[in-house]
Parts: C-alpha cells; sequence; structure tokens
C-alpha cells in the first residue's frame, strides 16, 4: 500500500443483547428482526456490492459473541421471516386505507416499503438465514476483517473479578473462532471502556472500599487471548474533553450532570497513529487505535451531523397500527406532528451528498494538522453498526459511497491488521480510564439509577468463583451442567446493555425486569448446585427449571471449559 495521504478505517461493531427465545414484542425477537432487516442485511448488501468490484475498500466487523450466538440459532431466520410477513401485511392495509382516505402519496410510499421488505426476504432466503456464512465469504476473499467483542458484552473496567474479564474475553474469543472459522486478531471492547492496571476497589456494594485488589489492564487480557488490537477513544490517549452523540438521541442523559473535570491535555500525543499499550509493571500490551474526533461526530450526531438532515426517514414517528414510517426528519427539533412525507430518492441524493462532504473532510484531515506530520497517518472511524439503517436508514448507502469516493481523493482504506503490518506502533503508551460513553467515563452505566446492580452483580461474581472452585463439579454431569447453566446467567447478567437501557430511559421497565430475572435464576441455581454437591437429586420442578433454562438462555455450549480456565486467573 502507497496511499499518497494515509489510512482510512471503517470499524463497524454489531451488537444486541440476549433476546432471542425472550418473547416477542416490544423487545424480544421482534427487535432482533428489525435489526436484521433495517441494518445487518442491508449492510450485507453493500459489502456484497463493494466486494464485486474488487477488495480494494475493506470493513472491519465486529460481530459481539452473543449476537453471534443468536444469528447462528435454527430459530433466528423463522423470526425474521415471521417479522418480513408482518410487514408486508401492514403495509398493504395501510395502502388500502390511504387509497380509501384519499391520501395517494402515502399510499405510493407503501410500494416503497413494499420493494423493501420484499428485497430483504429475497436476500435472506439466498443466505439460507446463514448471516455469519455470508460474513465468512466476505472475509475470505479479503472484503472484511472480523474482530471479536467481550463474549456478553460486559462493561469490563466495572467487573470485580479477573476471572470474570478474562471469562468473557475467553468465551467471546472462542466463540468467534467457533463461528468463523478462524481467530480473531482484534477486539472491540465494549462501550470502548478501557481500564489500565491499579489497585482497585468495588465503585458500589458492601465491600467498596473495604476490598482493594491489584488488577490487570485490559490490555493484558487481550494480549493473554492473542487479540492484538483494540479501539479506543482519543481522550483515553489526549486527556481533555470527551467528544460522544449519545445526549442527541437519548436526552435522558443530561440529568447525570456536566462534564468531568479534563485531566492535562496530552498534546505531544496524536489520535493520528496506532500505539502499543502497556500499564505500569504490566505483563502484556495491545495495540490501541483511537477514534478520530473530528470525522465521526459528523456521522454519529444527529444535531451536529448527517443524521439530522431533514430529507432522511425520521426514525421517531411510525403509523399506527402497522409501525411502518412513511415521514422525513423535516426539523431536527421540530414537533413529530409537522413531520413531512418522505421522498426516498431526494433522501438517496442527500445521501451522497453527504458522502463526498465526508470524502473530502477524511482527506483535509489527512493532509493537514498533525495526521500530516509522519508516515502511517490513519483516521479510525468506529460506530455501532446499528446506527447505519436502524437509526439512520440512509446509512448503508452513505457508506458505500463514502468508500467508492476516497480512494479517488488518495486515502487508502483498509483495515487494522493491514496498515499494523505496514506501520507497527512505534511507541509504547498508557491510557487513561474511560469509554467512550457520554462524559467519556463509567456513568452512563455506573450511576444513581443503576448502582443496584452493581451491588447484585459483585455479589453474584463472588458466588460464582467461590462455587466454581469449590465444588467438584467437572466429570460429574449433573453439577457440570448446573455450574454451566451458572456461568450462562453470570455472563448475561454482566451486559452492559441492562444498565445502558436503564440510563437512557430507552427501555427501562424491561432492563430492570431483564436484570432481576436473571438474578433470580442466578439465586436459585447456586442453591441447586450446592444441594447437589451434597449429594441432593433433583426434584421434577428443579429439573424441569434447569431445562428451561438451558433452552433460553442457550449461548455458549463451551462455556464449563473456559470456566474451568478462567478460575485460574488470579488477580496479581
Amino acid at each position: 500500500m502507497a496511499p499518497s495521504r494515509g489510512y482510512f478505517l471503517l470499524i463497524l461493531h454489531a451488537h444486541l443483547p440476549l433476546v432471542l427465545a425472550h418473547g416477542r414484542w416490544p423487545h424480544g425477537s421482534e427487535w432482533l428482526a428489525e435489526v436484521v432487516v433495517g441494518c445487518y442485511l442491508r449492510l450485507l448488501e453493500q459489502l456484497d456490492a463493494l466486494a464485486a468490484r474488487g477488495p480494494t475498500t475493506p470493513v472491519t466487523v465486529s460481530c459481539s459473541p452473543v449476537l453471534c450466538e443468536q444469528l447462528a440459532h435454527p430459530q433466528c431466520a423463522a423470526e425474521v421471516e415471521t417479522y418480513l410477513a408482518q410487514r408486508l401485511d401492514a403495509v398493504a392495509a395501510d395502502r388500502a386505507r390511504f387509497e380509501r382516505a384519499g391520501e395517494g402519496a402515502l399510499a405510493d410510499l407503501t410500494y416503497f416499503w413494499e420493494d423493501v421488505y420484499r428485497r430483504a426476504l429475497a436476500h435472506l432466503r439466498r443466505l439460507d438465514g446463514d448471516l455469519l456464512g455470508a460474513l465468512r465469504r466476505l472475509a475470505a476473499t479479503g472484503a472484511v476483517e472480523l474482530i471479536t467483542s467481550a463474549a456478553t458484552h460486559g462493561y469490563l473496567p466495572l467487573l470485580g473479578r479477573d476471572e470474570s474479564i478474562d471469562l468473557q474475553v475467553r468465551v467471546g474469543a472462542a466463540a468467534h473462532a467457533r463461528h468463523f472459522g478462524q481467530p480473531a486478531r482484534g477486539a472491540w471492547l465494549p462501550e470502548c471502556g478501557y481500564r489500565p492496571r491499579y489497585t482497585w476497589t468495588p465503585p458500589a456494594g458492601p465491600l467498596r472500599g473495604r476490598v482493594r485488589r491489584h488488577r490487570r489492564g485490559l490490555e493484558e487480557f487481550l494480549a493473554a487471548h492473542g487479540l492484538e488490537y483494540f479501539v479506543a477513544d482519543a481522550h483515553l490517549l489526549q486527556g481533555g474533553e470527551a467528544r460522544t452523540a449519545y445526549r442527541d438521541y437519548y436526552p435522558a442523559l443530561r440529568a447525570l450532570g456536566g462534564e468531568p473535570a479534563a485531566p492535562p491535555f496530552r498534546r505531544d500525543l496524536t489520535p493520528y497513529r496506532a500505539y502499543l499499550v502497556a500499564s505500569r509493571e504490566g505483563a502484556g500490551g495491545a495495540v490501541a487505535l483511537l477514534r478520530d474526533p473530528q470525522t465521526t461526530m459528523q456521522v454519529w450526531s444527529r444535531d451536529q451531523g448527517y443524521p439530522g438532515d431533514g430529507a432522511y426517514l425520521e426514525f421517531h414517528k411510525r403509523h399506527t397500527p402497522g409501525g411502518i414510517r412513511y415521514w422525513r426528519v423535516t426539523d431536527p427539533r421540530g414537533d413529530l406532528g409537522a413531520k413531512e412525507r418522505y421522498d426516498p430518492a431526494a433522501a438517496l441524493a442527500r445521501a451522497r451528498a453527504h458522502a463526498t462532504h465526508f470524502a473530502g473532510l477524511v482527506g483535509g484531515v489527512l493532509a493537514a494538522g498533525p495526521a500530516h506530520a509522519f508516515e502511517g497517518a490513519l483516521v479510525v472511524n468506529p460506530y455501532d453498526a446499528e446506527l447505519f439503517g436502524h437509526w439512520w436508514f440512509e446509512g448503508p448507502q452513505f457508506l458505500r459511497a463514502v468508500l467508492e469516493r476516497l480512494p479517488a481523493d488518495g486515502v487508502t482504506v483498509t483495515t487494522p491488521a493491514a496498515v499494523l503490518a505496514r506501520h507497527p506502533p512505534a511507541e509504547t503508551v498508557s491510557l487513561l480510564e474511560g469509554s467512550w460513553g457520554d462524559g467519556g467515563d463509567h456513568r452512563m452505566w455506573l450511576n444513581p439509577q443503576t448502582a443496584w446492580t452493581w451491588d447484585m452483580l459483585y455479589a453474584v461474581e463472588e458466588d460464582f468463583w467461590t462455587l466454581a472452585g469449590g465444588v467438584a463439579w467437572e466429570g460429574h454431569p449433573l453439577l457440570s451442567r448446573l455450574l454451566a447453566q451458572l456461568a450462562r446467567e453470570l455472563l448475561v447478567l454482566q451486559a452492559s446493555d441492562w444498565q445502558f437501557l436503564i440510563t437512557t430511559g430507552a427501555a427501562r421497565n424491561y432492563a430492570e425486569g431483564r436484570f432481576a430475572e436473571h438474578y433470580a435464576h442466578f439465586v436459585r441455581l447456586s442453591q441447586l448446585l450446592r444441594r447437589a454437591a451434597e449429594g441432593q437429586p433433583l426434584g421434577a420442578d428443579d429439573e424441569a427449571f434447569l431445562a428451561a433454562r438451558e433452552v433460553q438462555d442457550f449461548p455458549f455450549p463451551d462455556v464449563a471449559e473456559h470456566v474451568r480456565a478462567a478460575r485460574e486467573v488470579r488477580t496479581p
């Protein structure tokens, strides 16, 4: 590779919590199906189109292990087909309703949606419902680089035991290799949350201030499992104020308060190069790729960036009944009642215009300022994949247009593995603690609304690792089953999604209910494990309970072997 300006890395992180087998609407399998149709299938369509031109604009994709487990489940494709049938019925009903009401323009728009859903159904069937297989094929051609994440998207900086962090990373790496046929070289740290090595005390619960543990840095866990690089936010390198767009989408975050006091700004460090990260006295490192604060806000922010353009499809206004969207943003701060009818052709034209503008921004960043001062400069753009197509309907077409335009502007589109092979990091740094969340710290996951979840999490972590190390479960079929299911409940409890949904108000009651449900399952399973270890047989009700949990909370069939290895991890 010999770019005239530098490199562009697009990194998409696909993730949903465990919702399959947990009801259908509004936050069960229909949530998964909506994102598969609105985002994942449409992104695959654009990636296939780019790959057909040759693997000259590769994209990096992280598919969280818990999402992979759901996409690979036989029930998933059937749920998506059911959802698409419902959408097509809703479109037909809307058309008849609009025609009776004399609303011809809206009736015409139903044909657009019918085409969208029929294309999705045809695409799903061409893939035989196997989205992960489609990613494997793209990876085989070099069009995609696949990386992994923590097993259930646990918020790693706040987990209470090193064994828990190791289990999240270990299970995630193994699940990736199982689904994609080869190990991942990189990882997406959930919520881009990072913590270096230091002496740590639980920030919540009865052990706060009473227990102090010298904890490994997260880069050490990645290195231990062969994961060479990760994504971090620029303020963890440079200090200063974090730049996020979460408040554009979740106004409830304003209640969390203002920004924290900014640490000293490290002006000698630039986010436009890769660094080896190592904690003081640490035993391993991994390369950090830093999110570019200049270009990413243009794509992420609804208030300041492209997604709030008046031509784009309005996310929040749906037609009742049916739930189809027929209106455009119009004015991002305007009332929903004032939204005007959506025009797909005008929206696509805006997406292409914004892609041209964005390609110019990337080229400009690489041509001027600190990014121009050294060879191998790179602009890293990491996003939640669900932004493209789900939140921002025109996002997949925007991305394709960007990737088509950047090479003409002298920018090489590449992947982390490729750029690191050509330009190995020349400098080792330490990172500050934090995330890409609101405020740049941990407040989106630990705050007065969510502290109770951490009280319970720290308690179950202690209980689990006591049982994993104190019960002779290996080689005993029943004890192994109970221990494995207990591990699954622990991993699901650790998902960062529950605190996120509570704090943002996106689905607070649902998240609180799911968390309480899995906590209750954990408690009952731990009691059953203790009794079974004492030689007491399971009653019929208990056997039915265990079997039901294995069906509903099904991910990671090999979890027991990973518990066996992770329990040997000790806080240094």
